[in-house]
């Protein structure tokens, strides 16, 4: 069988599973035979079908994600190395590192932390903007700070990572202050009605946070003054029903808070910095 016939086969097939079947099936083509995508349709579409795709469609058809299989996922530029230890990163996430570019334009940070890690993906975008910056990366997961410290090897071989827990007390013991705290918390609620494709395959640690998808909120956020410096700021992500929950942990905290947006005009991140830093960022509303 063709490339050709065998994408499109795949894509009718995975049309129960995916909303871009035909994107999945060509991702899953370019990695059975170890070439780009682009590759995959300039070059290989009237080739013979490795044998190998049809145990990678398989793998799709029960809801195993797309970039588990593959192994990666772009972020912000950035190919990076994923695996079913960490969350696969989203294009949403990249409100936080816009934001956080706009905000700190006229004072590069020094010192930047990833809170909850994962595969290193905000701290590993953070440091391509401001390479000479000192980035550390935080998570309680072992599994998930060995796949963070192999991108990191990549892409910011400077960058460092640490084995930490906010949700034990003197996790954040010698870390000192940050110009730049950016964090992807656990926000979703316990009972939420989530894709097969996550659910069963992402690490729910990751995932969960209580009936409300606010309890690493209620723990992290009062913790966040004492870690940023006076002109620092905290990029925080949230659900889209989220924004004032937080805000109004921010303001708690002593904080102010602005409220960030994606592409889609959906909540996506709150900023986060002392009193008297008024006004925060550029690209964010106060609400």
């Amino acid at each position: 069988m063709s490339v050709a016939q065998a994408i499109r086969d795949a894509a009718t097939a995975l049309a129960h599973t995916s909303d871009t079947a035909r994107l999945d099936a060509e991702v899953l083509m370019a990695h059975a035979l170890g070439c780009s995508r682009s590759d995959v349709l300039l070059r290989h579409m009237q080739g013979r079908a490795p044998d190998g795709f049809a145990g990678l469609v398989e793998r799709r058809l029960v809801h195993e994600p797309v970039a588990y299989i593959v192994g990666s996922q772009e972020f912000y530029g950035l190919d990076l190395t994923v695996s079913p230890a960490v969350l696969i990163p989203r294009g949403d996430s990249e409100t936080l590192i816009e934001g956080a570019r706009d905000s700190l334009a006229d004072c590069p940070p020094r010192r930047v932390i990833d809170l909850g890690t994962g595969s290193g993906a905000l701290l590993l975008a953070a440091l391509s903007i401001w390479p000479g910056a000192e980035g550390i990366g935080i998570d309680r997961s072992a599994e998930a700070l060995a796949v963070a410290s192999a991108n990191g090897a990549r892409h910011a071989p400077t960058a460092r990572f640490a084995l930490a827990d906010w949700t034990h007390d003197g996790w954040n013991g010698g870390l000192g202050q940050f110009d730049l705290i950016l964090a992807n918390p656990p926000y979703i609620e316990d009972a939420a009605d989530l894709a097969p494709s996550v659910r069963a395959h992402e690490p729910a640690g990751a995932l969960f946070a209580g009936p409300d998808g606010l309890d690493d909120y209620r723990l992290l956020v009062p913790q966040l003054p004492a870690l940023l410096t006076e002109n620092g700021i905290a990029m925080i992500e949230i659900g889209w029903t989220q924004a004032e929950a937080v805000m109004t942990l921010a303001h708690r905290a002593g904080m102010t808070a602005i409220l960030h947006h994606d592409l889609a005009e959906r909540p996506r991140a709150v900023e986060m910095a002392k009193k008297r830093n008024i006004p925060l960022g550029k690209a964010g509303r106060d609400d």
